[in-house]
């Protein structure tokens, strides 16, 4: 077995690109950027009111001003403001040639139908200056960028219609077990529900990828061979869950073998997904996690999607948080770098949660995080600050 950090190094390290394409902003949300965008205009564009008021100059504040004319949003002014005068202006109006105020319309009364008065003693510019967010050419979004819904808008402001991105890869999905069945079906005594795939599927999904489902494998030799060869076909990533471990019906690091595929590392030091394998071959990857459902989730995480954005042309690296912990936690075998599920509370606290094992998929339910006990650490006191990854 091989420390966490090597297994994460080798997995990310054999990472490349697909090539990349030109998509719509519009469905850009998960892809990752293959180029820098830059802006193609000054924004904002013109000196723009930054609120319903009156532009005016300052220097006539506390003198009787003039309305020469009203400017809505999307019109450009016609006259220039002189002295004594002012202009009426919504927000996001042009700021008229002469005026380098705007003063608030709660902050004025009428004296006249067409004139009115300041009434405060002084005033904010409350103007947004031309090119004070960006100027023409700046750089808006990085190569490498995974694009999240609030680029969109950006995206959009700078004229960024057609983008060029990476190209995701498919991912193939595979369950193994004599024991499964799809969850629409009512298990036997000796039969539970398929969750592991779905869960993968949809974690697969939620970063807006292209999954493909190939069922449920036998614990034959055949018929996990029959279902690698299927997924290799269909997909570059193929995810296999149970059938990694040493057991009589552990097929898949065999047949992976015999399929021409390096085994690059079968075993890890981490608590969940010891028995996690991953291989390389016919410019595929392949990734084997234990069959208890926690640990699918946890590797698919910590291993498979730092993988996956990899392939996307991203440097993902995972967020930790540093916490305190508000509970005592305590365990016997400290061999494994452990991934335990966690609460964070309304203080900012790490509250730990009932948590039986690998197979405890309900413990996920109400967790907000994955506290990480290194290899050596038996116990840590209440007070003392933990890493958190958010899940």
């Amino acid at each position: 077995m091989i420390d966490f950090e090597l297994a994460l190094d080798i997995i990310t390290s054999s990472a490349t690109t697909l090539g990349s394409e030109k998509i719509s902003y519009k469905d850009a949300v998960g892809k990752v950027l293959s180029e820098n965008v830059l802006s193609d205009i000054d924004m904002p564009p013109f000196n723009k009111s930054a609120m319903d008021g009156y532009a005016c100059r300052k220097e006539d504040l506390q003198n009787e001003l003039e309305v020469i004319e009203l400017i809505p949003a999307g019109c450009s002014p016609t006259k220039e403001v002189l002295k004594n005068q002012c202009s009426k202006i919504m927000t996001g109006a042009p700021v008229p040639i002469g005026a380098d105020t705007v003063i608030k319309v709660e902050e004025t009364v009428p004296v006249t139908e067409n004139s009115i008065k300041f009434t405060k003693a002084n005033s904010k510019f409350n103007i947004c200056y031309i090119g004070e967010d960006l100027k023409k050419n700046d750089l808006v979004l990085k190569k490498g960028l995974i694009i999240k819904d609030k680029h969109i808008p950006i995206l959009a402001s700078v004229g960024a219609v057609e983008i060029d991105v990476y190209k995701t890869p498919t991912i193939a999905i595979i369950a193994t077990g004599n024991e499964l069945v799809e969850p629409e079906n009512q298990p036997s005594p000796s039969q539970i529900r398929n969750s592991n795939a779905h869960q993968m599927i949809a974690q697969a999904k939620s970063m807006g990828l292209n999954v493909i489902y190939i069922g449920i494998a036998e614990d034959t030799l055949e018929s996990t061979e029959k279902f690698l060869l299927e997924a290799e076909k269909k997909a570059d990533i193929i995810i296999v869950s149970g059938a990694v471990s040493m057991g009589d019906f552990d097929f898949v690091p065999n047949v992976l073998k015999s399929l021409g595929i390096e085994i690059k590392f079968h075993g890890i030091k981490v608590k969940p997904g010891k028995r996690t394998v991953f291989g390389l071959g016919n410019k595929k990857w392949f990734i084997g996690v234990p069959g208890n459902p926690v640990s699918a989730f946890v590797q698919f995480e910590m291993l498979i999607k730092p993988l996956i954005y990899n392939i996307m042309g991203s440097k993902y690296k995972t967020k930790l948080y540093k916490l305190i912990l508000d509970d005592n936690f305590k365990r016997k075998n400290s061999g494994r770098k452990s991934f335990i599920p966690v609460q964070l509370t309304e203080k900012g606290t790490v509250k730990l949660i009932e948590y039986h094992g690998s197979a405890h998929i309900n413990s996920l339910t109400n967790a907000d995080g994955l506290m990480i006990i290194e290899r050596g650490i038996t116990e840590i006191n209440k007070g003392e600050t933990v890493y958190v990854r958010p899940i």
